[in-house]
């Protein structure tokens, strides 16, 4: 089995940074693509950034030019580098992983993000 350990959440005031990180783990496996989505209390659960195996990468509209996602060599972990942040990033960070050849998604516990005004 694969699990997803996330880490780097928590408070940052608006216009602050934080970096999230996702570390891939179990048994032997390859990853397709992996990325962050994103929940927000009675909202449903949107996609923040991904990045795929051959380091193409695609971005919500509403986090161009403030958000960076990348990933290690192995592309086993990965990591979203939040910059300036606003109130209406605060949410529930979720880890994506899609695996194998069969495509197989796998999903963090998550990790909250709060950013305060």
């Amino acid at each position: 089995q694969v699990q997803l350990v996330e880490s780097g959440g928590g408070l940052v005031e608006a216009g602050g940074s934080l970096r999230l990180s996702c570390a891939a783990s179990g048994s032997a496996f390859s990853i397709n693509a992996m990325g962050w989505y994103r929940q927000a209390p009675g909202k449903q659960r949107d996609l923040v950034a991904i990045i795929t195996r051959g380091g193409t990468t695609n971005y919500a509209d509403s986090v161009k030019g403030r958000f960076t996602i990348s990933s290690d060599n192995a592309k086993k972990t990965v990591y979203l580098q939040m910059n300036s942040l606003k109130p209406e990033d605060t949410a529930v960070y979720l880890c994506y992983g899609n695996v194998g050849f069969r495509q197989y998604d796998y999903w963090g516990q998550g990790t909250q993000v709060t950013v305060s005004s």
